[in-house]
């Protein structure tokens, strides 16, 4: 079925590839033209920064503030609590109100680069649903909102069905969350006039949930929207790098490894990422995702630019530009590469070459760095590194030593003053 929008922010999201499915379109497309509509996507605060794979929904944010409309951050603080059980094989570990607190300060330096908080009509607001679920009464909800719900349904569910299919255990405490999650809606709603939930289509029952209740209790009409699950062209799930997550705080990868891995993105993904993960008109996006040979790595560093412009700033992207120039095409150090110190201690009388490539983050383990140099991947200061057993010593590091693993990813190893 072909959608013809009537509202800007749709229109945004089936042009530059967000939208996966709808509640109801027609309606919601209604709603954003006949008013500033508040809308929410929750992040459960798990980890000490989002990463990656959160960032095409950050741009949704982004999109629906350019667009005239209310963003909601909705910070997990009750729900992390707990844990979400939505296709993962084991439970999430639980974590205290002390960490939970300061995984959000850090996230939160984050969302601010991508959206205007404020007290304006568009401006978003950041909330913690701590702020209702640290409230309840136990006796209460299970009267008030648990006669809402049918466990038969929440069975057929495919985030709780896919556990049970694998006979894994899927405790009490879990199965409660995607009732907690409908209930953020209701009150949402509630309190903020909150129309539209909107996550990756992992959430879909979630949010069916969600607006379900909301009618039952409070007879509102709200929406639903999901965003495709994004894999690369190779199948893999949007988000990894051969070195783990990448992660969209500075402190925890530098804006150089940042730039590094949108400048390796595949060729055939970088159109749809320049619209999904930039600013940039579509039909630029379509351009230069359509670009062959050499030109196509022409589009890669404006992609690798814009998207950390986005994040880190102008600077910081240019930084890398030339750090990545400098490296690539003149053999040089660059200023900007990650870089491991190594104290007088950690060297003792010598290291090995693989302990050093792993410490780096250029190799996963050491089997992963003897198979690197067997297949002549390794570098040492641009030379090829054939010798699997050599040990560096305090001679070898009185000038930084860069490690290459392949073409693309460089490290700098240093001997601390």
């Amino acid at each position: 079925m072909t959608y013809h929008p009537k509202s800007d922010f749709m229109r945004v999201m089936i042009e530059r590839g967000f939208l996966a499915d709808c509640t109801d379109y027609q309606a919601l497309d209604d709603a954003l033209v006949a008013g500033v509509v508040p809308a929410y996507i929750g992040y459960d605060a798990t980890a000490q920064s989002l990463h990656v794979g959160h960032l095409m929904n950050i741009m949704v944010l982004r999109w629906l503030q350019n667009c005239g409309h209310k963003p909601i951050t909705l910070m997990g603080g009750g729900t992390t609590k707990v844990g979400d059980p939505s296709f993962r094989s084991d439970e999430r570990p639980l974590l205290g109100p002390e960490q939970i607190d300061a995984n959000i300060a850090a996230m939160q330096q984050v969302f601010e680069k991508f959206l205007r908080y404020g007290d304006g009509e568009s401006d978003a607001i950041m909330l913690n649903n701590a702020e209702w679920l640290d409230e309840l009464n136990y006796l209460d909800f299970l009267r008030d909102i648990g006669r809402h719900f049918s466990v038969n349904r929440m069975l057929s569910f495919e985030s709780v069905k896919s556990r049970l299919d694998r006979e894994q255990s899927l405790s009490f405490l879990e199965f409660n969350y995607m009732i907690l999650q409908a209930y953020d809606f209701l009150e949402l709603n509630r309190r903020y006039g909150c129309l539209l939930q909107m996550g990756g289509s992992d959430q879909w029952g979630n949010i069916v949930n969600g607006i379900d209740l909301t009618r039952r209790v409070l007879d509102q009409e709200i929406y639903g929207m999901t965003t495709p699950l994004l894999t690369t062209s190779d199948g893999r799930k949007m988000g990894k790098s051969q070195g783990g997550a990448v992660w969209l705080n500075g402190d925890m990868l530098s804006p150089y490894e940042f730039w590094q891995f949108w400048r390796n993105t595949t060729d055939a993904d970088t159109g749809k990422f320049l619209k999904i993960f930039t600013e940039l008109p579509v039909e630029e996006c379509d351009r230069l995702g359509a670009l062959e040979g050499s030109e196509i790595n022409a589009a890669k560093i404006i992609l690798a630019n814009e998207v950390t412009t986005l994040l880190h700033g102008a600077a910081a992207a240019k930084a890398a530009e030339d750090t990545a120039r400098e490296v690539f095409e003149k053999g040089g150090m660059g200023d900007d590469l990650p870089t491991v110190a190594l104290t007088a201690t950690e060297l003792g009388d010598g290291i090995s070459i693989i302990q050093l490539f792993v410490k780096t983050g250029l190799a996963k383990s050491g089997k992963d760095a003897k198979r690197l140099i067997a297949e002549n991947g390794a570098k040492v200061n641009d030379t090829a590194l054939a010798d699997a057993g050599r040990m560096v010593s305090a001679d070898d590091l009185g000038q930084p030593m860069k490690l290459s693993a392949g073409k693309k990813r460089h490290a700098l190893v240093v001997l601390q003053g």
